[in-house]
């Protein structure tokens, strides 16, 4: 089994930075997961937003490209999302989620939601105008 549990959400202008943080555990948690962060806004679906492999390779959506680095300390088994110049769009609960990482061809790729098999409980992001 492996938990995740994210935390560093909450309220903030737009304009402004959080990181959210994903902590690892279970017997069967080990550095070669790929995992990632997911993103739900109210009535939308479930959309990627950024993943790294067991490598150090990162994938980004294209919206959050420039704005959001993933990072992971494996020493500490722990997930990071530094989100900067936050916009109201961006309000949505974040979701942590490990997987074996997937490839388009040699491409790291986030994927899609089928192809992680656990996940946190979400971490509320909210961000006001």
């Amino acid at each position: 089994q492996i938990q995740l549990l994210e935390s560093g959400g909450g309220s903030v202008q737009a304009g402004g930075s959080l990181r959210l943080s994903c902590q690892a555990s279970g017997n069967d948690y080990n550095s070669d997961y790929s995992m990632a962060w997911f993103r739900q806004a109210p009535g939308k679906a479930r959309e990627g937003v950024a993943a790294i492999d067991s490598d150090g390779s990162t994938s980004y959506a294209d919206s959050m490209k420039g704005r959001f680095t993933i990072s992971i300390d494996n020493a500490k088994n722990t997930l990071y999302l530094q989100k900067n110049s936050l916009k109201p769009e961006d309000t949505a609960m974040y979701y942590c989620a490990a997987g074996a990482g997937v490839y388009r061809g040699y491409r790291f790729d986030i994927g899609s939601e089928v192809d992680y098999g656990y996940w946190g409980q979400g971490n509320q992001v909210t961000v006001s105008a």
